[in-house]
């Protein structure tokens, strides 16, 4: 009778162990990971860094640039992050920015370029405290000192 009983503990524990087994291999098919897709102004302003960091060193190396990149015009239409809307604040630092990167641009401009060119990365800070905090500390970096 005692075999009969331990016999019969030892199959409720394998049956209890399997399980749970079975439950956590489904938990573990049931996890879907939504990846990150960066918005089209996303990309755009990784460009944008990209393009004014290259122009920064361009600018102490003491080559002038000559021409506005057309595509930062995209800044107006390019679609934002599910989370955020083109309000009016949004409008009018995009519009800002345009100019003053424009400006750094003007070859008749008797403002010295660095500082053409720190007045547009100013704009960007400006407009990045009031909407998206997060890159700061990263276009500071774009600043000539």
């Amino acid at each position: 009778m005692k075999q009969l009983f331990y016999l019969l503990i030892v199959l409720v524990f394998f049956a209890c162990n399997d399980k749970k087994e079975q439950t956590e291999t489904a938990e573990k098919a049931e996890k879907v990971y939504d990846m990150y897709t960066p918005s089209e102004m996303a990309n755009l302003m990784n460009e944008m860094y990209a393009y004014n960091q290259q122009l920064k060193q361009d600018i102490i190396d003491g080559k002038i640039p000559t021409e506005f990149p057309e595509k930062f015009l995209n800044i107006h239409t390019a679609q934002l992050s599910d989370f955020k809307s083109r309000n009016e604040t949004f409008k009018s630092f995009s519009n800002l920015y345009i100019m003053a990167e424009k400006e750094v641009f003007n070859p008749n401009s008797e403002v010295p370029i660095e500082t053409r060119f720190n007045t547009a990365v100013g704009v960007c800070i400006s407009c990045h405290t009031t909407e998206c905090t997060g890159p700061i500390p990263r276009i500071k970096k774009l600043i000539i000192k």
